[in-house]
């Protein structure tokens, strides 16, 4: 074979054998693209998690509540109340005077099955003083802290927050420092008019209960017919309904809380009582007038009463 030819052969066969060989990987280190178009199209199907504030969880619950609670939000404004207490889903909260529960039927799908709510009550001793405590009333309420968790059942289905009660005054041991927050929504007058009258000290127990319940850092909110300072102690003493902020304030601060910070939430200017006026002359009691007269309708155009919102806080370190 001529030297022509070997080389031929020679190039020929490099050629060959350099066609066999796998492609180099790229010096990027990047994917191939393959292994991009799998990536992109992982990436496309990943579920996107939309995570519920606890104001949108709120706003969802009171939007849920009927339409006469709903009706009265314009002068309750819970869902601004509740954020400025700082109430969050899986807290505890002690809410005294629960009544019918129209805070209740709000705070427990609110709080849900990962807090908790403690109703607490006036005690019998409070409810005596009261004209409609016939004997049936009170053997009514006699079993209270059983059949309020009971009837507070009934208001909430699904993801509840679990309920049970005590007597203000009587609270059990098992309690203390277990509550992130207590509220006092229109509670306090009647606590403070029979401690005035020398009956009990109702509003100091009361506070206690509160400053023992909660947890250190915990919150109280209060929120509470306003009189003005300048109207006289005897009529601003919780009878007509009405306290002083002054008077509120040192009541907490000698159980021990810290006033925090103060809100206009739940005022009303247009609320400018004389000391003849008690506050159950206005919505929704509307108890000192008949209906259709011109006196009524005044009454329904001032609205709800003027309100103070108060945030306490139970110091962190107790000396």
């Amino acid at each position: 074979m001529s030297s022509l030819y070997k080389t031929l052969w020679v190039m020929l066969a490099a050629l060959m054998l350099a066609a066999c060989q796998p492609a180099a990987e790229p010096e990027s280190g990047g994917a191939v693209e393959g292994e991009e178009a799998v990536a992109v199209e992982s990436s496309s199907e990943a579920p996107v998690v939309e995570v519920e504030t606890s104001s949108e969880r709120l706003a969802a619950v009171l939007a849920d509540q009927v339409e006469a609670m709903r009706e009265r939000y314009d002068q309750r404004h819970p869902q601004e109340t509740l954020e400025f207490f700082g109430i969050e889903p899986g807290m505890t909260v002690m809410e005294a005077l629960p009544g019918g529960g129209w805070y209740s039927r709000i705070l427990r799908p609110y709080l849900g099955s990962e807090g908790r709510l403690i109703g607490a009550n006036y005690p019998i001793r409070l409810f005596q003083q009261f004209d409609f405590a016939t004997p049936e009333f009170l053997e009514s309420i006699a079993n209270w802290p059983e059949t309020f968790p009971e009837q507070a059942a009934g208001w909430c289905e699904g993801d509840c927050a679990p309920v049970s009660a005590f007597w203000i005054g009587d609270m059990p041991t098992t309690m203390v420092e277990t509550a992130d927050a207590v509220l006092f929504i229109r509670a306090l007058h009647n606590m403070a008019r029979f401690q005035k009258a020398g009956i009990e000290d109702f509003l100091d127990q009361a506070m206690t209960n509160a400053f023992d319940v909660l947890k250190p850092g915990g919150v109280m909110g209060v929120v509470q017919h306003e009189a003005d300072e300048s109207m006289s102690d005897d009529w601003a003493s919780g009878e007509a309904g009405y306290l002083k902020r002054s008077f509120v304030i040192a009541a907490a601060e000698a159980a021990g809380f810290e006033l925090e910070a103060a809100s206009d939430i739940n005022a009303n200017p247009a609320d400018q009582p004389s000391e003849s006026d008690v506050v159950w002359r206005l919505p929704p009691s509307l108890g000192t007038t008949e209906e259709g007269s011109e006196e009524r309708a005044a009454m329904e155009a001032i609205g709800e009463s003027n309100r103070m919102t108060l945030r306490f806080r139970k110091p962190v370190s107790v000396f």
